[in-house]
């Protein structure tokens, strides 16, 4: 009698890329479209099958990703490399699969992560760039980059960051890690960059905003950690909107940190 084939399930963790825009983010949402969903649908056509996503993170509406990590569990024995092709025929132009491998069973996209690096993007000048519509916030006053590299390394530590998360939040615990926090300009860009182990509901927006707003003087330089310690949502800056904002980087087996 012969022995029946067993079909190997496997673990894949999927690197993904994308530009928010038209997205309302990235979790699977009723009547909407988004990044899980339209990624969804590409796997069904491809694997025949409707999957179960784990995904890294839930960015928002609007939000891009540079680099966002997914975890599926498959019997399909298509190669790694063959699922990239065959993903990125089928999705829009906006989404693209770049990295495929085959990671532990226990193996959880979000849970197994060490941290992130997000970056925010501000186009510094009097003109906008239509080249960078819905992609980086256009901001014409001068912005004193050393001044705000000062700041920033008041965010660095351990804290409860109740007062950098957005008042209609539900989390139990606002104490994140951040392990580094910089900006720097190149021409009329401005980014800013910050590596933590994880990061509250609007929490990288309202650290831009509270560093616009000391920059233009409504709120004092020096502010962040009586701002922190505060724990009050009121004493912090403008929450920016959505389309500066990238994933840029999901860390596994390191510890977050920024590359320039």
């Amino acid at each position: 009698m012969e022995k029946e084939n067993k079909v190997e399930t496997r673990n894949l963790l999927l690197t993904i890329g994308y530009c928010g825009s038209a997205y309302h983010g990235y979790q699977v949402q009723k009547n909407a479209v988004t990044v899980a969903g339209t990624l969804q649908d590409a796997l069904e056509k491809l694997l025949k099958s409707r999957l179960e996503l784990k995904g890294c993170s839930r960015t928002d509406s609007g939000v891009h990703a540079n680099m966002f990590c997914v975890n599926f569990k498959t019997d399909s024995r298509i190669p790694c490399k063959g699922l990239i092709n065959g993903l990125n025929s089928i999705l829009p132009g906006d989404i693209s699969a770049y990295d495929c491998i085959q990671v532990p069973d226990d193996f959880h996209a979000r849970y197994s992560s060490t941290g992130k690096r997000y970056i925010y993007i501000i186009n510094n000048s009097n003109i906008k760039n239509p080249f960078e519509y819905m992609r980086a916030l256009d901001y014409k006053y001068s912005l004193d980059i050393d001044m705000l590299n000062k700041q920033c390394r008041d965010f660095i530590g351990t804290h409860d960051f109740s007062a950098f998360c957005a008042a209609n939040s539900s989390v139990d615990n606002y104490i994140r890690t951040i392990y580094d926090c910089k900006i720097k300009k190149e021409g009329e860009k401005v980014i800013f960059a910050v590596a933590g182990d994880g990061f509250l509901y609007n929490m990288v927006r309202i650290m831009v905003g509270t560093l616009i707003q000391i920059s233009s003087g409504n709120i004092e330089e020096g502010s962040i950690p009586y701002i922190i310690k505060s724990k009050n949502r009121a004493n912090s800056g403008i929450t920016v909107p959505p389309y500066g904002l990238y994933l840029d980087y999901v860390f596994y087996n390191e510890k977050p940190y920024i590359n320039f």
